[in-house]
């Protein structure tokens, strides 16, 4: 069989029946030692994709030297925006459960194997996992202590809401939430987090997605790093393998 991982990587894989959205949820961990890092998969794919497409692999250094600890977790976007045959609205109850399910299943999970019970842990995933992890991440600093944005995009409005709007559609849409966040939120942010929005200007990338948060975070005060890299990048995994190890060694992982 082909290997996507070294075997002697310390791998585990782990799940349990979340009740927030009503499915068995798996989730896999990498590396024995360091902070916790959470990877969301591309558009509808499985816990396994960043594994398949050499993800994991491209950080494996990393994972090995106990720098950190890296989580992946399933999607639900076929049960949700990838099912253009629902309605708004419960693509947009289904987006809640999902973001309920990460903060209330997978943070304790991983500050658990962690051990430390107030981790907080950095978000990250390309094109619509970047979206999951920036929209973690804004709604949830507390929990979450930042975010690489790969090639992401950071508002359900342009393309998936179809005019309409309720609660769980702006509480899940980082371009709509993140100009009205205040207080201690807003201070954590722009004090105590880490944001990196990075992107391609090749085939099928959205530059502007990006420059249109990192423009929102400026009207907020709040620290980030907008990269955008040439147009020979394009939108595909041998770039992401790129940009995930670099930023994360850029960080101080």
């Amino acid at each position: 069989p082909m290997q996507f991982v070294d075997p002697t990587l310390p791998r585990h894989r782990h799940g349990w029946y979340s009740h927030a959205i009503g499915m068995e949820m798996p989730i896999v961990t990498y590396g024995h030692a360091g902070p916790a890092v959470l990877l969301y998969p591309t558009a509808a794919a499985d816990y396994l994709e960043n594994e398949r497409f050499f993800l994991v692999k491209a950080v494996e250094p990393l994972l090995m030297a106990g720098r950190l600890r890296l989580f992946s977790i399933d999607s639900i976007n076929r049960q949700g925006w990838m099912d253009r045959d629902l309605p708004v609205s419960v693509q947009a109850r289904r987006q809640a459960a999902y973001s309920q399910y990460v903060e209330n299943d997978v943070v304790p999970y991983i500050r658990q194997v962690c051990g430390d019970p107030s981790e907080r842990i950095l978000t990250t995933g390309a094109s619509f996992g970047g979206f999951h992890a920036a929209n973690q991440f804004f709604r949830r600093p507390d929990l979450f202590r930042g975010v690489i944005g790969m090639s992401a995009f950071y508002d359900l409005s342009r393309g998936y809401f179809k005019g309409y709007s309720d609660d769980n559609c702006y509480r899940n849409n980082p371009a709509w939430f993140v100009p009205d966040t205040a207080g201690d939120h807003l201070a954590r942010l722009q004090h105590d987090s880490r944001i990196i929005l990075a992107t391609g200007q090749g085939a099928y990338e959205a530059p502007d997605s990006s420059r249109r948060m990192a423009s929102l975070l400026n009207a907020k005060g709040i620290p980030h790093w907008l990269d955008v890299w040439g147009h020979d990048v394009n939108h595909d995994w041998p770039w992401w393998r790129k940009m995930l190890p670099y930023f994360l060694e850029k960080m101080g992982y």
